[in-house]
């Protein structure tokens, strides 16, 4: 029996507008949906006209329910994902089946689409050619500070999804951890009342102290830059003797040469006086 397809269907994040064509071809002509909230797809179903069953499947029930969507794609049929809103398999329980899927030989169709991350990110001023997407933050506050102190020295642009009610306590921690930053919020986009605040990370929580936060957020902050990068291992390196730190690279995984040329560069001595101190190693 040759098997089915399963589609990736991404959704507008607010304007009903941005959904494409070519999505509401294919939910015309799967046999079923699987949606993250039937109650919220229904709505769209019904604004394009589009009458299909819908089956739930979201982060409660993706063992059970995903079993019985896999189950039906190996019989043949064709099945649409579709989240709440944006790209499915983006911080939800779509990368769970699209994963099932693969490992069953199971055709997956990844349909173009709105994504609230890259949205933010373009109309958010920083830098946007090279960017890491953490998704959310863990509601826990230690292992929030422990990641946030894992990210600390990314130069690349950080990308967070958070619920309006924890903004204010994660911009909190990034201060305390991240220290000075640039960073940009963009809340209810692609809807009518988009906006982007944009600012130290400090006056981006002042402004959300004064105006409670509201809707999705989505949270940009930048990279380290050299400056602090370099101050960051001065700090780190500056209890540790030469010698010590050569061996703390070598420990690394770098070879001795290599170790000595880092040790010249960060300490902005000559690599001759490295050397000597490591010469014994």
């Amino acid at each position: 029996m040759e098997k089915g397809k399963l589609y990736i269907c991404p959704t507008p994040i607010g304007n009903l507008e941005d959904i494409t064509l070519r999505v509401l071809r294919i939910l015309r002509e799967v046999d079923y949906i699987a949606a993250e909230d039937t109650r919220q797809t229904i709505k769209l179903l019904n604004h394009f006209e589009i009458n299909k069953n819908l089956t739930s499947y979201h982060e409660h029930n993706k063992m059970k329910k995903g079993q019985g969507i896999l189950e039906d794609l190996m019989e043949g049929k064709q099945v649409a994902l579709v989240s709440d809103a944006g790209m499915p398999g983006i911080s939800d329980p779509g990368e769970e089946l699209i994963k099932d899927c693969i490992e069953h030989h199971i055709e997956v169709e990844v349909l173009p689409g709105a994504t609230a991350a890259i949205l933010a990110l373009v109309a958010s001023g920083l830098n946007a050619s090279q960017f890491s997407f953490e998704g959310f933050l863990s509601r826990d506050k230690k292992k929030r500070r422990e990641r946030l102190e894992r990210i600390k020295t990314e130069d690349r642009t950080l990308i967070f999804y958070e619920a309006p009610h924890r903004l204010k306590d994660t911009l909190e921690d990034c201060i305390k951890i991240l220290g000075k930053r640039r960073a940009v919020v963009g809340r209810e986009l692609t809807k009518r009342f988009e906006e982007f605040i944009r600012g130290e990370l400090q006056e981006v929580l002042a402004h959300f102290e004064e105006i409670p936060p509201k809707g999705e957020i989505v949270l940009m902050i930048e990279g380290i830059s050299q400056e602090e990068y370099e101050a960051l291992e001065k700090q780190e390196y500056q209890d540790l003797s030469i010698k010590d730190h050569v061996v703390q690279l070598l420990n690394s995984g770098m070879d001795k040469k290599e170790a000595i040329k880092e040790v010249s560069k960060i300490r902005k001595i000559p690599k001759r006086e490295v050397y000597q101190e490591a010469i014994d190693l």
